[in-house]
């Protein structure tokens, strides 16, 4: 794996503010054989069943829970119950960058490795001592090649002209800020040069869409005809028949890594060591890449030809993809939200 792929582990800072937590889950969930995944809901939450509870859990009698929320209030919950001795998940699904977070603020098992056989098969560089690199892709742009020439980059997708039939997804708001960051002068360090950009194609007609699903029936019906996304997703979206195409913004192709750690006071932590364990096993990730698009995070996955053609990058893509700055985003999450919900969607 190239260099570029490995994500700094030095660069971690506390931050991300509390919203307001969730009601508990049932007492249940602290049963010994039932596993609480705390996940995002939509396409995330159905491949985990499909691929990871009912294949590989089920017949070993662990009763999987998907407890869906969004990133935020599930962190949220996790530092509301950080005083509880038996919290109410076992496992939580994060990105790169709130996995460190959520480690920062001390509320990460550090991982005991040797409980995971599969783990010997995991990409070094998604081996972290507090979380697992689930799976990984890149923000590229999408458009509909039926309606629109093919953008270079983000600043030719990111862009008034475009008026309404620009989409936005609202629970991509750092990833949507880190590229509009790059095509406007600034960095992964520095977001600052992109808010104008977003503000101006906010006020051209630019739609938002709360989840990556509803952009995706968006770019079915023509409602929008171009915006950024992860590249496993456009791939998804094509084996759905939908009309869109990717091409590797030429000012940088961000990296994403979505994986999952383990709260310190998860109640059932064999439970979450043995899902944890189940998450790397070759068949469930090849099958996410299969059905998802993103690369697999363990070397004896074999994707494949024709979908790794698809969902990977060419030599010289590779040589744009970027790492994210996890210090600088944590550092200033909250107020970047705060500028997200107030000052773009108002």
């Amino acid at each position: 794996m190239s260099k570029r792929f490995m994500i700094n582990r030095r660069t971690a800072l506390g931050g991300a503010a509390a919203l307001a937590a969730g009601a508990a889950l049932p007492a249940g969930a602290q049963d010994n054989k039932r596993i609480v995944i705390g996940t995002w809901g939509g396409d995330y939450s159905r491949l985990l069943t499909k691929n990871i509870n009912t294949p590989l859990l089920a017949p070993a009698k662990w009763e999987c829970v998907n407890a869906e929320e969004n990133a935020d209030p599930r962190k949220a919950k996790m530092m509301a119950e950080r005083t509880l001795r038996r919290g109410t998940s076992d496992v939580q699904g994060l990105s790169a960058n709130d996995m460190y977070d959520m480690n920062e603020q001390g509320l990460a098992e550090q991982l005991d490795y040797s409980k995971m056989p599969n783990a010997k098969n995991l990409i070094p560089a998604m081996k972290y001592p507090y979380g697992i690199g689930h799976i990984y892709s890149g923000k590229v742009v999408l458009y509909n090649p039926d309606v629109m020439e093919a953008p270079s980059g983000f600043a030719d997708t990111l862009d008034p002209k475009h008026g309404n039939k620009l989409g936005i997804i609202d629970i991509q708001r750092q990833y949507n800020m880190v590229a509009a960051a790059l095509a406007s002068g600034g960095s992964v360090s520095n977001f600052e040069p992109g808010k104008e950009r977003l503000m101006a194609c906010r006020k051209a007609g630019a739609r938002i869409y709360p989840s990556n699903e509803a952009f995706a029936q968006a770019l079915k019906t023509g409602e929008i005809t171009c915006g950024i996304m992860w590249k496993a997703r456009a791939v998804q979206w094509q084996n759905a028949g939908i009309k869109v195409e990717t091409v590797a913004p030429k000012e940088g192709v961000p990296m994403y890594v979505s994986g999952f750690v383990m709260p310190k006071n998860a109640p059932n932590k064999e439970g979450a060591y043995a899902w944890l364990d189940a998450m790397m096993a070759p068949s469930a990730q090849e099958l996410f890449a299969v059905d998802m698009g993103y690369n697999p995070t363990v070397t004896n996955a074999k994707v494949p030809d024709d979908v790794q053609k698809r969902i990977g990058f060419t030599p010289e893509e590779q040589k744009r993809l970027v790492d994210l700055d996890y210090a600088y985003m944590s550092k200033n999450d909250v107020a970047f939200q705060d500028w997200w919900n107030k000052s773009f969607k108002g």
